[in-house]
């Protein structure tokens, strides 16, 4: 499965469990912890959803990076949710969001060092056997860097090689960081394990003042991050690309209208990807 999909929001679940999105996109991605210890309409219109397109899931609330010991009843929870929406992996993001048994509803940068590398490869392959399947981490957007003995990119390819898992990579949050911190966005993914990527997430992001952007997902995507989403495309070939709206969400023709000029990015750096196969097999 490949090409744009989008993330399903209790904004327009209904809308979309009654047809009004049919074909319209490549897949759904659903956060399971907004679904697996509830009932009533949103299960319902979420299995509608799922017996007419493909359901890809995307967490919250693992706290790969944390210390906090994982919480079984979570897991038993999380395996019978994807038990009923089956695909080959799960992914959750590269930071910490939890501690002392408090979820603190943010997603926190990690330090840049081996011991926090070994300490989420750990924590990874622990998640993989609770699951039963492949995990996926996602680069994340922060503001406060911590330091440590490694650039984000090598303690990303570290966590990859000691876990054996595989990227999510989001793009946007790639341009929003190179923003605030003052690196280029393109020379970052050229030193990224691209052979690693499994799942792309686009998304908006919006002005702070005048020297900060945050990743709110509250605007439409801008140019710079879809040239960086065909620029990465071109090179690492069909993949499923999400786009994330959590805030100030348009009417549902709008959020379609937007999947269908990234799908028209995807498939035109798609047709350079094969370009580039044939001539490189000449």
């Amino acid at each position: 499965m490949h090409g744009v999909g989008l993330g399903l929001r209790g904004a327009f679940l209904a809308e979309v469990a009654a047809g009004a999105a049919a074909s319209a996109v490549a897949f759904f991605e659903v956060s399971p912890e907004n679904y697996m210890r509830r009932g009533g309409a949103s299960q319902r219109h979420l299995e509608a959803v799922a017996s007419e397109a493909p359901i890809l899931s995307h967490g919250l609330a693992m706290s790969l990076g944390g210390v906090d010991p994982f919480d079984p009843a979570f897991f038993r929870d999380l395996r019978a949710f994807l038990a009923r929406h089956p695909w080959p992996w799960y992914s959750d993001h590269l930071c910490w969001s939890r501690h002392k048994g408090i979820e603190l509803h943010d997603l926190l940068p990690l330090p840049f060092t081996e011991a926090t590398a070994r300490r989420v490869a750990d924590r990874l392959r622990e998640a993989e056997d609770r699951l039963g399947r492949r995990m996926l981490i996602e680069n994340i957007s922060y503001y406060a860097p911590l330091g440590g003995q490694m650039t984000e990119v090598e303690f990303i390819g570290r966590v990859l090689d000691l876990s054996g898992c595989g990227l999510l990579l989001d793009v946007n949050n790639v341009f929003v960081n190179a923003q605030n911190l003052g690196f280029d966005a393109l020379e970052w993914l050229k030193q990224a394990p691209l052979d690693r990527v499994v799942q792309l997430h686009v998304a908006g992001h919006e002005p702070w003042d005048d020297a900060t952007l945050i990743d709110t997902h509250g605007a439409s995507v801008r140019g710079e991050v879809e040239a960086l989403l065909a620029w990465t495309i071109e090179r690492v070939g069909p993949l499923p690309v999400l786009l994330e709206r959590d805030h100030k969400i348009p009417r549902l023709p709008e959020l379609l209208a937007e999947v269908a000029r990234l799908q028209e990015i995807y498939d035109a750096a798609l047709r350079r990807y094969y370009t580039r196969e044939r001539e490189a097999s000449i």
